[in-house]
């Protein structure tokens, strides 16, 4: 009886956050577009420079987060998301000047992409020419677009999922947040307080992929051995 009162109680919370978190299922987290170790993927590579790599990577991140956030964006309005949610988080955004704004999902979306954006394509701030040196707040700026872009991949996660697998993208979705969280990680561009908000996924998708697991066909003992061929089968 104890137990049922307690389950019934109106005491106003949200239900259990798991049974919320469909995007911890393993049905969808063996699905990534590579399987191989994304750390070989974001290390500096020896004749490269720290700030040019930490550029083009940043920018390959910002346009792949906005390509992704853009295939959902129709699901995301002011409606359906009117606070820029994550887990129980809700993320405010702050102007120039500091002063708090509270915003629906998608304008907070577009504060992240526009100022990216102009980050991005500012020569003064992320320079091509060659021997243009790089601002002394350089890094600074890299950790705060960082910063930004997790804020929507853990909206994706959270809010938006269920869109992301009916239109297949999740493969591509967990490739790009592993990846992104390997690098941020490799560099210390995110404070860990920022993102142990999504630590269970992370734990699960920054490890490269188990091996897909044999399907025993019928007349086969559940036991038997995989074929040796399919070791390298990358689910899809």
């Amino acid at each position: 009886g104890a137990w049922l009162k307690s389950k019934t109680k109106p005491n106003g919370k949200k239900p259990p956050a798991e049974e919320k978190k469909l995007y911890l299922d393993t049905e969808f987290t063996k699905i990534r577009v590579v399987d191989f170790d994304l750390k070989e993927l974001v290390v500096l590579p020896r004749e490269i420079d720290l700030n040019e790599w930490l550029a083009s990577n940043t920018t390959t991140f910002f346009n792949l987060i906005n390509l992704q956030y853009s295939t959902i964006s129709e699901f995301c309005t002011g409606d359906t998301c009117q606070a820029m949610t994550a887990c129980s988080t809700i993320y405010y955004w702050y102007d120039e000047r500091g002063k708090k704004t509270k915003c629906t999902a998608p304008q907070y979306v577009d504060f992240v992409m526009s100022l990216c954006q102009k980050l991005v394509t500012d020569e003064e701030i992320f320079p091509t020419k060659y021997g243009k040196e790089f601002p002394n707040s350089f890094e600074s700026l890299v950790k705060k677009i960082c910063r930004y872009l997790f804020h929507v991949l853990a909206h994706l996660y959270w809010a938006h999922f269920k869109e992301t697998v009916a239109l297949e993208l999740q493969g591509h979705l967990n490739t790009l947040y592993a990846h992104f969280i390997v690098f941020v990680r490799e560099f210390n561009l995110i404070d860990p307080k920022e993102t142990c908000i999504m630590d269970d996924l992370s734990e699960i998708l920054c490890n490269p992929a188990p091996l897909p697991a044999p399907v025993p066909a019928p007349s086969t003992p559940a036991s038997a051995p995989p074929p040796s061929s399919q070791n390298h089968v990358t689910e899809r």
